[in-house]
């Protein structure tokens, strides 16, 4: 019996694959790719955070940097102030990461008119109810 039929070539790539996907799920989520980029100049605060980032509510913005945190991505720093001041940092596997963001952003840019071209035309095509609409 080949690999291909065992299932045992499967088997390989979803164990490779789930550790990757955990990850990219984890820092491709849409508040994620949001803080990473909000916090790139610098230590920031919360409430800085809270502002700069529209739509997020305080909930997941805690748990989110909670789980950046946990990942290894983001720092959290408490000062001893009343009240306590509470910052957060991007660690330099997160810079890495926001480099990353960066050069897809760009990517994106230069190639938006492109895929908008092609998604009309394939809807032209293959779904021309969209079309009309």
């Amino acid at each position: 019996m080949s690999q291909r039929n065992s299932g045992v070539t499967s088997q390989v790539v979803n164990a490779h694959a789930c550790p990757v996907r955990e990850v990219l799920d984890r820092v491709a989520g849409k508040w994620s790719v949001q803080i990473l980029v909000a916090a790139a100049h610098g230590p920031i605060r919360f409430t800085e955070l809270e502002r700069s980032i529209e739509g997020i509510s305080r909930r997941m913005l805690t748990l989110t940097l909670r789980n950046l945190e946990r990942d290894g991505l983001v720092t959290r720093t408490v000062h001893p102030t009343v009240p306590p001041k509470v910052e957060y940092e991007l660690t330099p596997v997160a810079r890495e990461l926001h480099e990353t963001l960066q050069r897809l952003t760009e990517w994106a840019e230069r190639n938006r008119e492109y895929i908008a071209e092609a998604r009309a035309a394939y809807d032209t095509v293959h779904r021309p109810e969209l079309v009309d609409a």
